[in-house]
């Protein structure tokens, strides 16, 4: 069984068991956390879309908050005597599948 969940503006594929990185998220490591925005539902070739959303509910596992990885950003224009580095590591939030209930 596996659901396609949306969280905070990006969609997943999730499994039960399954440890996915997304946008860093309200909550404390170790706390639970539940995802009512489930678009689509397979259970074994039994396939439920939903308009927009189907009634289920992810239940997942906050296992830490971490930032990824380095993105240097470089600016130039050419002739200008322009150029600009900046860096940047975005928020994540790391969270583990426990539960996919179907309503």
């Amino acid at each position: 069984m596996f659901a396609i969940i949306e969280t905070a503006g990006a969609q997943y594929k999730v499994e039960k068991g399954a440890k996915i990185e997304v946008n860093r998220m309200e909550g404390k490591e170790g706390s639970s956390i539940k995802i009512d925005q489930v678009l689509l539902i397979d259970d074994n070739g039994k396939v439920e879309v939903g308009t927009p959303t189907v009634g289920a509910e992810v239940t997942a596992k906050i296992l830490e908050h971490k930032r990824g990885e380095k993105i240097v950003v470089f600016k130039m224009k050419a002739k200008k005597r322009y150029q600009k580095t900046q860096g940047h590591r975005q928020e994540l939030t790391v969270l583990e599948i426990t539960d996919i209930k179907q309503k």
